[in-house]
């Protein structure tokens, strides 16, 4: 049996070392942004667009919004879920892009008039119909405001 000589095992320790700092400082893929951000057109609040595996693991589901009848008429009602509140006790709810891809949202406000149970009835914000989102809305303000970066 033949022994390697101390040098030797030094030398192809040392190769191995440098072989290994080589593959950790190569450059790593460019990581994808779970959302994209850009002006809405016609409105000072912006178009989030997430990509698939955000949405996926933000858990986005989201309701279409409502009509009630009430001792007063009619009210259109979102549920209390869906409700945004600002610093200043300014309300939004987020909103599926209307004609875009299904992932691309947007913050509309609205005027919470009462919230009875679970449903906020509004006297301002979007026509029933609308899409809102209901669970991972925190998540867009956050991703729409850049809180949390």
């Amino acid at each position: 049996m033949q022994t390697i000589k101390r040098p030797t095992v030094m030398i192809l320790l040392l190769l191995a070392i440098l072989l290994l700092a080589a593959c950790s400082t190569a450059e790593e893929p460019a990581k994808e942004e779970p959302a994209h951000l850009e002006k809405a057109e016609g409105s000072e609040f912006n178009l989030v667009t997430l990509t698939e595996r955000a949405a996926e693991r933000l858990d986005i589901q989201s309701e279409l919004v409502g009509e009630q009848e009430t001792n007063g008429g009619t009210a259109v009602v979102v549920p209390y879920s869906a409700v945004i509140y600002g610093l200043n006790g300014e309300t939004w709810a987020y909103i599926r892009n209307p004609g875009a891809d299904s992932l691309t949202f947007v913050r509309e406000p609205i005027t919470v008039d009462y919230i009875e149970g679970g449903l906020a009835f509004l006297s301002d914000g979007p026509p029933a119909g609308t899409d809102v989102v209901t669970v991972g809305a925190a998540m867009l303000y956050g991703a729409d405001t850049g809180v949390g970066k």
